[in-house]
């Protein structure tokens, strides 16, 4: 794998089987080309964020990758197109949904892409499952910051 970077994905989805999509998604990220999928967390229900439907599935995935993050971004989103992903509204429910939210220690802010997250660290959906396979990549007053967000680990 060439240049390798530790790129990290959020997985969520609230339609149809979310628990089967957000699985189906971890393992197709494992098939992306000059990628390897190094770490997976747990599944966690959550409900939306600044949005309506039905509770979220949720996950966070660490990648060592050769894509740059374009060409990630780019596989990720063909991902969700072949989800069925459709996108009539900001925030509206979704079959999947696949945030890149760090490439490496990479800054990036493009209209298309914008690294890391711009509002990751607002989030329990993704905190909690970062932390699971990340700490060192919460900080502890991040984690703290999300606390009324419910969150549960699914079995």
């Amino acid at each position: 794998m060439r240049d390798a970077v530790t790129a990290y994905v959020g997985v969520g989805a609230n339609l149809g089987d979310p628990r089967s999509a957000v699985a189906a998604a971890l393992d197709a990220l494992a098939g992306l080309p000059d990628t390897q999928l190094v770490a997976r967390s747990s599944l966690y229900r959550t409900a939306p964020v600044d949005a309506g439907g039905p509770d979220y599935v949720n996950a966070v995935a660490a990648l060592r990758t050769g894509l740059t993050a374009p060409q990630l971004l780019d596989a990720l989103q063909a991902l969700e197109q072949r989800a069925g992903r459709q996108r009539p509204w900001r925030h509206a429910p979704r079959t999947l949904d696949l945030d890149l939210l760090l490439y490496g220690s990479g800054r990036i802010d493009s209209p298309a892409l914008s690294v890391p997250h711009p509002r990751m660290h607002e989030r329990a959906f993704v905190l909690v499952p970062l932390q699971e396979i990340a700490p060192a990549l919460v900080p502890p007053d991040a984690l703290a910051a999300v606390t009324s967000q419910v969150i549960a680990r699914l079995p």
